[in-house]
C-alpha cells in the first residue's frame, strides 16, 4: 500500500484541513466500500465546483454566479460592510441572524512570517469599493480572528480607513482568542457582534 492507489487517495485525503492518518484512512475506505456512482457524484461535484465557483467582483466571496447572493439580495443594508478573513466566515457570520449589512473578504490576514502583506488581501478591493457613489458606506466592521494575525489587520485596516471619515469599529471579545469564526457558536457571534467597539 506504500505506492499504489489507495496510498495516493490516502495522501490527498489527508491534505483536507482537520483531516488527519486515521480519518483520511476511515474516508477513503468508505468510498471504496460505496457503489461507483456515488464516487463519480462526489468526484464530479468537486470539479464542477472549482470550474464553476469564482470571486464575487464586488465583495470577492466565492460564487456562481457575479454578483453574489449577498452583494445583490435587495434587504441588505449596503452602507454596512463587515470585513472578514475568509468566504467561511461569511457564512458564519449570516448563521447569526443579527447582520443585514453586506460583507468583504480579504482572503487571509496580514502575516509577515508566511510573507502575507496588505497587498496580497483583498484591500484594493475594499478601498475601491468604498469609493462607489452607487453605494456610499457610513460604517466598516472589521470581524477578522481574534488572533496575531487577524488583530494586526484590523489595527491596519483601521488606520487605513479611519482618515476616510466613515465609521470603523470591530466585533467585541465574545470570541475567544486565536479561535476560527466558523467554529464559534451563533449566540457568541451575535453577542460580538452587538457589543462591537469603535477603533
Amino acid at each position: 500500500m506504500a505506492d499504489g492507489p489507495i496510498a495516493k487517495l490516502l495522501e490527498e485525503l489527508a491534505r483536507l484541513p482537520g483531516v488527519g492518518p486515521k480519518t483520511a484512512q476511515r474516508y477513503a475506505f468508505y468510498l471504496l466500500n460505496r457503489p461507483k456512482e456515488q464516487a463519480q457524484a462526489l468526484a464530479g461535484a468537486i470539479l464542477q465546483a472549482r470550474e464553476q465557483v469564482h470571486r464575487c467582483s464586488v465583495c470577492l466571496n466565492l460564487t456562481d454566479a457575479d454578483p453574489c447572493a449577498v452583494c445583490r439580495a435587495p434587504g441588505r443594508d449596503h452602507g454596512l460592510v463587515c470585513v472578514v478573513e475568509e468566504p467561511k466566515d461569511v457564512a458564519a457570520m449570516d448563521k447569526t441572524h443579527e447582520y443585514r449589512g453586506v460583507y468583504h473578504v480579504l482572503h487571509g490576514a496580514i502575516n509577515p512570517l508566511r510573507g502575507i502583506g496588505p497587498d496580497d488581501l483583498g484591500v484594493r478591493a475594499l478601498l475601491a469599493r468604498l469609493n462607489d457613489p452607487a453605494h456610499p458606506v457610513r460604517e466598516v466592521i472589521l470581524a477578522t480572528d481574534p488572533d496575531v494575525e487577524g488583530d494586526a489587520t484590523a489595527l491596519y485596516l483601521a488606520k487605513l480607513l479611519k482618515p476616510l471619515g466613515l465609521r470603523v469599529s470591530r466585533i467585541a471579545r465574545g470570541v475567544p482568542e486565536g479561535g476560527d469564526l466558523d467554529y464559534v457558536d451563533e449566540a457568541t457571534l451575535a453577542r460580538a457582534l452587538a457589543g462591537r467597539s469603535e477603533w
